[in-house]
């Protein structure tokens, strides 16, 4: 009574534009913490971590290429030739489930061959990589993997309609696999993939590897190890965390747009220098 027209205006937006507001700061928080808890992690990784490559060093001061390359192509003792799983070029097998290994991160590949070697990880793949990595001592495994995060970084994923034609794994939607990519889902707690894997997955060196252009097949297995349990060697269990809020179509999709992305935008075409 007697607030007149600007009396009645004022108590309108009292009680409209604060819900909105609301809404807003809340996504913000929320999208907040995750990149706290992304920062926090990274820190913790890189004061624990063995080995530490950088863009300034070349691949032949991180290990030697030749010895890596002849570990890759003729094995090791009882150790088979990688690329009898991996290709001849490093880039994976969908029918086999093996990953791509050519250019990805040289602190990534020790970590999992230290991984493998320790049990820390299972291989629930081939069920071979934790004999193998077992036949390799800590120099073999820093040449291999110096040898594989040499070779081309080139844009080549999974062909998806060779992976409908195995009928053994769902193909998921494009679209849907990019908006969490890009952006995650807030409302669920899950961060942008690219956050911490950086643009469209091609790796934030030396802590977050390369997922984008990686093996379809791979993917999913390994994000629905994560979601399970049944892989954990992530350190402070970061993966575990994002994989357990993802749901099966969240992966297939993820999974579709990652191995399809592709590594530079239309207005710039540089790729940062990562070893």
């Amino acid at each position: 009574m007697g607030l007149g027209i600007a009396g009645m205006v004022n108590e309108k937006h009292k009680t409209s534009v604060p819900k909105e507001n609301d809404q807003i700061g809340r996504e913000c928080f929320m999208q907040s913490k995750i990149i706290l808890r992304m920062a926090l992690a990274v820190l913790a990784m890189l004061f624990t971590s063995t080995v530490f490559a950088s863009e300034w060093a070349s691949y032949d001061e991180l290990g030697n290429l030749e010895h890596g390359k002849k570990i890759f192509t003729e094995g090791k003792g009882d150790v088979p030739p990688c690329n009898s799983c991996h290709g001849p070029a490093g880039l994976g097998d969908d029918s086999m489930g093996t990953p791509r290994l050519a250019g990805q991160g040289f602190n990534y590949i020790v970590k999992q061959l230290e991984d493998f070697g320790s049990d820390k990880r299972k291989d629930e793949t081939m069920y071979i990589m934790n004999t193998n990595a077992k036949g390799l001592n800590e120099q073999d495994r820093r040449d291999v993997a110096a040898y594989v995060a040499s070779l081309p970084k080139d844009a080549k994923g999974s062909d998806l309609k060779a992976v409908k034609d195995l009928g053994t794994v769902q193909v998921g939607t494009r679209y849907l696999g990019k908006s969490l990519v890009m952006y995650g889902a807030p409302s669920r707690d899950i961060p942008a993939c690219h956050s911490c894997h950086g643009f469209n997955g091609r790796g934030a060196y030396p802590v977050y590897p390369m997922i984008g252009n990686q093996k379809y097949v791979y993917l999913v297995n390994q994000l629905k190890n994560w979601h399970s349990g049944a892989r954990a060697n992530d350190p402070l269990s970061q993966m575990q965390k994002v994989a357990r809020k993802l749901t099966d179509e969240d992966i297939y999709n993820v999974a579709t747009y990652l191995t399809t992305a592709p590594r530079t935008t239309g207005g710039n075409n540089l790729i940062p220098v990562q070893r």
